[in-house]
Parts: structure tokens; sequence; C-alpha cells
């Protein structure tokens, strides 16, 4: 199969077009020139430094801890490190994926809230220093195997506007992270300082406002509890490119959400920020292949189609249709209609979109490549190990 790639439609009216934005880059000229046997990310490399350059501008004096779980790829990981990055790391395997990169213990934080005591061992023997916590008994298991470890409290935000909100499973109520402050301080940790997240995708600087608003008074309720905060952990959030909705470059974005940041906090002697994948997701594209084009009616409206690539095989951000990637055909000059997406397993619960139907092609055929853009975060670490003895997901870096 070689796959060719295609921008938008020129059909007579833009909203058939299968895709209505330019999509260009070299990990597409990559795929549009090589032959896959099974669903492969191809990775842009270049695209990722260029990204973190930008990022790295727009936040300024904010340090740049990546965010691993959004693809731990070696090879971003050595690049990322070259560029000057730090990393933020959710387990003990990301951990050692980030010193087997060539990071230093102090190069790295490890900011999930729930960890085994054993790998915050693990951690502290390397050198690390920062942890996350949100909870008192995090902080004892802190206190008993990093002693004296820097501690950043994670706090639940409200009102998220982002695509992918994250305000249930971690953090903790501002009441209570004042009294974990001193509980920590009792333990023997350091409270260095803040963290939250305004939720993955948030399309617009603006949607951060009422998030800092909120992490801004408690801050200074701790300043005047006699809390040396000298921290402040701004998380993720920083979207890709999924759609034509009109998004700031990166830098631009980076930039003023850094000013927002600032009104708010200028005084805060450290920042630091953990892009995932709003550093990586645009690098990467996956190409795949239809298996199977059909109608469960012969009057039906739409059709269903089924790709070589799933849920459970990669693109398990489709949950809920949260996340929608952009599809490219080598049929994209062609009228479109609705159809299903679907993915190839036996599990009915394989279904990416169809609460609201993709437009492609009506002359989609079994055998025919697609493109799906912007899948280089969260793709490669979510595909499941051999579910219905489909293979992982393939990874080509260039």
């Amino acid at each position: 199969m070689t796959a060719s790639v295609t921008g938008a439609a020129a059909a007579a009216d833009p909203s058939d077009c299968a895709t209505s934005f330019a999509i260009s880059g070299r990990h597409l000229d990559y795929i549009a020139k090589h032959r896959f046997e099974r669903p492969t990310l191809v990775l842009d490399l270049e695209a990722v430094a260029a990204q973190y350059r930008a990022l790295a501008r727009g936040l300024g004096r904010a340090r740049i801890h990546y965010a691993v779980k959004a693809n731990p790829h070696p090879a971003i990981l050595r690049r990322l490190l070259a560029e000057g990055a730090h990393f933020d790391a959710a387990s003990r395997a990301e951990i050692e994926f980030c010193l087997e990169a060539g990071a230093r213990g102090d190069q790295i934080s490890f900011g999930n809230t729930i960890k085994r005591g054993a790998d915050i061992a693990f951690a502290h023997a390397q050198g690390i220093t920062l942890f996350a916590a949100d909870a008192r008994e995090e902080l004892d298991k802190l206190a008993e195997h990093a002693p004296r470890a820097e501690v950043c409290l994670r706090l639940i935000v409200e009102n998220s506007a982002a695509d992918w909100p994250l305000s249930r499973k971690f953090g903790c109520t501002a009441d209570k992270a004042l009294m974990l402050m001193g509980y920590a301080q009792e333990r023997g940790l350091q409270v260095a300082g803040l963290s939250f997240h305004v939720g993955s995708q948030t399309r617009a600087p603006w949607m951060w406002e009422e998030t800092l608003d909120q992490v801004a008074a408690l801050w200074q309720s701790a300043i005047a509890a006699g809390h040396g905060l000298r921290l402040l952990n701004i998380g993720g959030g920083f979207p890709a490119r999924y759609d034509a909705t009109e998004l700031l470059s990166a830098e631009a974005y980076a930039a003023e959400v850094m000013a927002r940041v600032e009104a708010r906090f200028g005084g805060v002697p450290k920042i630091m920020a953990e892009p995932g994948r709003g550093l990586v997701a645009e690098a990467g594209a996956i190409a795949a292949e239809v298996l199977l084009v059909s109608k469960k009616h012969e009057n039906d409206l739409h059709r269903w189609v089924y790709l070589d690539i799933g849920k459970f095989s990669g693109l398990a951000e489709t949950m809920d249709e949260a996340i929608r990637y952009p599809i490219t055909t080598a049929r994209d000059l062609e009228v479109t209609g609705p159809c299903v997406l679907a993915g190839p397993s036996c599990d009915s619960a394989d279904v990416l979109y169809e609460k609201q139907p993709v437009q492609l092609p009506l002359g989609l055929r079994s055998g025919d490549p697609v493109v799906i853009h912007a899948c280089g975060a969260y793709t490669s670490t979510y595909a499941s190990v051999g579910f219905n003895g489909f293979a992982p997901l393939d990874v080509v870096v260039i």
C-alpha cells in the first residue's frame, strides 16, 4: 500500500471536504512514499524540536518539563533533552526512559500523585527531588521514602473549558491544600509550591483565567499563613490542531498564557510547564487502511467504514469522541458523504465516531490507504498489546 495524501478537497461546497485546512510535513511525505503492512505512526523529530523551541520562546522564564506520557519514544526524549527540556514522569518506567535518554535526576519531576512507595524510593535514589502529592497518605510515603523531598501540591480546579477536563481524579481542594502544607512540614518535607492542570486541549489562553484566579487566591492564602511558596507548576493543556478551528501559534499561545500567569504570580521565583500533546501531537501521523465499507440497511443514509486501527490499537482518545483526528485519503477530490468510523476488533465499543459522523469520500473502498493526522501524542502509548491478535502500533521516527 502506498499512502497518498491530499490537501482540502476541491468540492463546490466546502462542507463536503474531507478536511478543510492544509496539512503538510516531512512525516506525510514519508507516508506517501512508503508501504505499510499494518498501522504505523510516523514521527518527525524536526517538527518536535521546532514546536519545543516555539513553546520555549512563548513561555519565557518558565521551565518546560515535557509530559513523558504523551509519547516516551527514546528518540523524542533524546532530542528534547538536547534542546534543553526537562521531563515530568508519571511512573518508574518513564523515569527509567528519561535516564536512559541521558537525563539527570535533577532534570526529572515525579508528577503522578499516586505512587508506589518503592518507586518513590527509586526516584529519590536517582536524584529526583520534586514530587507531586494531593493527599495525606501520599505525603506519608514521601516522608518515608524520599526524606526532605520537595513537594508540589496538586489542586482540583473547577469549570475547566478544556475539550478533555482533568478535574476529578487528581488534586485536592484549596482548604485541604492549606492543611496538607502544614502536615508536609511536620513530616520534614519541603513545600515547594502548587500545581494544577487546566485540562487537555484547552484551545484558547483566555480559558486559563478562571483557573489561574482560583490558584492565585489559594497562593495568597498560603503566603499569608506563612508558607514560603516558590514554585508554580502550570501543568499542560497546550492544544494541538485537530480541525479547522483558528488556534494561535504555539509561541503566541504560550506567551498569552504566560502574560496571564505573570499578572497574577509575577513575584513567583520559579514557574514550570508540562506540555505534552501540544508539543508532539502535530509531529506525527498514522498510516492506516480501510478494511471494509458497508451499510447495515440498503436505505441507510450513512455507511460504516472500518479501519485496521481502532480504540484498542492507538486511538483511545476517540472515547466519547473527545479528540477528532483529521483524516485524509487518496480520494479526497471526490464527493464525500457521512460515515460511522470504526476499528477492526471484535468489541462493540470499538467505534470511533458515530455521534458526529465523519465526511469521507463516497468512493472509499477496502484496501484504500488513509492518513490520520496529529497522532504524535497518546497513540503509541495507548495501543494495547495484542487485543484480538492485532499487533501494537508500529512507530517510525524520521
